[in-house]
């Protein structure tokens, strides 16, 4: 990582800047300024922020995010402004993405353990990615703030109380019930992106525990009472199924139809592929956005939002085996699904293998670290600290019970250069495991088709004695 002293002015900062003034100031009409408006102002917020304050963090999301919208929006900005001016804008916004992404790696915290990303072009644009994404992410997000904030912090301290009277924080696996399979699932043939699948509609039957604070306004979310889940099955009887957790803000077919590629999974391996939809999530979703109110609104809720996906995930498993009473299954989940795999690994008894892909193992400093200053300083105030959310999810931390399975039949991978679940994530999970962690030098979006990455997905079935079906 960098070695060399800092800077006073990191004249690296000069690029986006430039860039910010030249989508604002280089006038060509108002068709212009209508293309030129968002990007231009996040590259020169985001570029003066880093050479007077330089503060790393917002500063290089938003700078990532300004240049991708930039890079996007160029061509109807050439179209109704000029073209040279909207190719001009192209370079610098490419050349503020690089530079986001350099310094957020340069930067970044250095996490014992893992191997440091090299600092070179490919590197820097993969780091920007993930830089965009959050910036995307902390920009949509909804803070909880007036009465909500208010109501939050008062909950805190009797959610508290009630894991801590009845027992569950000593004992986190007691909180939690094994679920029946459904009793009636509905089927509906459907394809999308030139892939035939089934939709999967039944009931969840999840009901929080009634003494829980927010448990009756958590019931009271419709869309969320039916399980969802897309599935890929092969006539022929005996093959092992994998079931596949998407990320956040996913749920969706196009979306997780290429993050878990059926043509690779279903027809070459020959799984039968389950992937179950996380509450909130797409035909789940309650706002418009599939994952809104999951990791922001109100921060307690994602102890509800926790305990009901193990319940579902717990419950698509139920229902597998009910189908096929002698299935062999495994679990393969990526970036949040990747909690909610590990999670299954401390809970549910009897899988073949885990396999967690850049995976969360803490959400307390990934939600603490993006709220806004005002907000955290509240909380702490009101007796809502980060110690004391850890403490309020601990019940649904992948790190609070042991794993179910051998230490064999758990497997990570993660990249290096991964500036959304930054690598001190997975390395908690792999110290609780015992696992080593399979590296590639990638970010948080760039894993798919990493050798290391497939090199884990295939040694983890390997492991398990699943066969390949002949030719």
């Amino acid at each position: 990582m960098e070695t060399r002293a800092p800077r006073h002015y990191d004249l690296a900062s000069l690029i986006p800047i430039a860039a910010g003034l030249w989508w604002l100031l280089a006038a060509h009409g108002g068709g212009w300024l209508l293309w030129g408006l968002i990007p231009g102002v996040l590259l020169l917020a985001s570029g003066m922020s880093m050479l007077l304050w330089h503060e790393v963090g917002k500063q290089t999301q938003y700078m990532a995010l300004g240049a991708l919208v930039g890079a996007l929006f160029w061509l109807p900005a050439a179209w109704t402004g000029s073209a040279g001016g909207a190719f001009i804008a192209l370079l610098l916004s490419a050349a503020s993405f690089f530079v986001a992404g350099r310094t957020a790696l340069r930067y970044a915290d250095r996490a014992e353990g893992a191997p440091p990303p090299p600092m070179e072009a490919r590197v820097f644009a993969k780091a920007a990615l993930d830089e965009a994404l959050t910036g995307y992410f902390v920009a949509m997000a909804k803070s909880p703030s007036g009465d909500l904030a208010e109501r939050m912090c008062d909950e805190a301290a009797k959610l508290e109380e009630v894991l801590r009277s009845r027992g569950w924080l000593d004992d986190p696996a007691s909180f939690h019930k094994a679920p029946p399979a459904p009793e009636s699932v509905r089927q509906t043939a459907a394809r999308a992106v030139g892939v035939d699948y089934q939709r999967l509609r039944y009931p969840s039957g999840f009901i929080p525990e009634p003494t829980l604070p927010g448990a009756d306004r958590w019931v009271s979310h419709e869309r969320n009472r039916d399980c969802a889940a897309w599935m890929l099955r092969h006539d022929a009887p005996g093959r092992p199924w994998l079931l596949c957790i998407h990320g956040y803000r996913m749920g969706f077919p196009l979306a997780d139809f290429r993050l878990f590629e059926p043509r690779h999974l279903h027809q070459k391996l020959g799984l039968n592929l389950l992937m179950p939809i996380l509450p909130l999530h797409g035909p789940r979703r309650l706002g418009w956005q599939s994952g809104d109110y999951y990791l922001d609104g109100d921060l307690l809720d994602l102890l509800h939002a926790e305990t009901q996906a193990l319940w579902d995930l717990r419950r698509a498993i139920a229902w597998i085996r009910a189908q096929d009473p002698t299935a062999r299954i495994g679990v393969l989940g990526y970036s949040l699904g990747g909690y909610n795999a590990s999670l299954l690994a401390t809970h549910e008894p009897g899988l073949d293998f885990v396999v967690a892909g850049i995976a969360v193992a803490d959400f307390v400093p990934l939600l603490w670290g993006h709220l806004p200053v005002p907000h955290r300083t509240y909380f702490e105030a009101h007796g809502l600290s980060a110690d004391r959310l850890r403490t309020l999810l601990h019940v649904v931390s992948p790190l609070a019970c042991a794993p179910k399975l051998p230490p064999e039949r758990l497997h990570l991978f993660a990249g290096s250069a991964d500036r959304v679940v930054t690598p001190d994530q997975p390395l908690r999970l792999a110290k609780h495991w015992g696992r080593p962690i399979e590296w590639y030098q990638g970010g948080h979006l760039t894993f798919r088709g990493e050798r290391g990455v497939l090199r884990c997905i295939e040694g983890a079935i390997a492991g398990a004695g699943w066969e390949r079906p002949a030719p």
